[in-house]
Parts: structure tokens; sequence; C-alpha cells
């Protein structure tokens, strides 16, 4: 499975790479949304882990941009915004799911994987 980790904090994308990789998932980083939407307008994913706070083009725009573009991949929103409010905004703009940090590695995988059944795909990486 390839995934794209669209993250700012290095340190957050470092550990998401660490767990993702563990877990036999081909895992590419853009830390800043217009970096990511280059990388998701010309390559194929099977999921998107996106942040919400971003520079130069925040997750929710992005979301938006991808699902209007009619992009079909599983988007997991991964942010510090945890209110209810925040969480509807996600959802409405695409997202599949929404999980707040810090986040539980063990619950993030499984999430991962949920989202992944969703979509037709193998539950576990190849």
């Amino acid at each position: 499975m390839k995934m794209l980790v669209i993250e700012d904090d290095e340190l957050i994308a470092h550990a998401l790479v660490t767990i993702f990789t563990h877990e036999n998932y081909a895992v590419e980083v853009a830390t800043n949304g217009q970096a990511g939407w280059g990388l998701v307008d010309t390559f194929e994913y099977d999921l998107v882990l996106l942040d919400v706070m971003l520079p130069k083009l925040d997750g929710i725009s992005l979301c938006r941009q991808m699902r209007a573009k009619g992009l079909q991949m599983p988007i997991l929103l991964l942010t510090g915004r945890d209110s209810g409010h925040d969480k509807a905004i996600g959802l409405d703009a695409g997202a599949d799911d929404y999980v707040v940090k810090p986040f539980d590695r063990e619950e993030l995988v499984a999430r991962v994987r949920a989202l992944l059944r969703r979509g037709g795909r193998s539950p576990s990486p190849y």
C-alpha cells in the first residue's frame, strides 16, 4: 500500500513514516499543502494522512480540492484541533476519518486498515 503523509511537523512526519514503514506501507511525505497537492495530482495513493494546519494550503482546503477533482482515496485528517465543530468541518470537506493529536499508534494503524478495507482494498499492506 502506498500512502502520502502531508504534515509540516518534522517529528510527527518522521514518527508516521516509522510507524507505517514498520507496517510495510510505502510512505511519501509532503511538508505543506501545496506540495501535497502536487503529489496527489500526479501520483496515485491508496490513502492520504492529512494535517489540517499546513502552510501554503490548509488541509481542509486541500481535502476539498482533492474531492472536487474526483480523487476517491481515503483521507484521514490528523490534527490537534479537537472540537466537534472542527471535526464536522473536516468530515464535511470530504475526509473519511478524523484523528486528534497526540494519537495512539495502535488506534491510528487500525483506523488506516479500516479505511483501506472500506475502500475495497486489501486490509493488510503489501
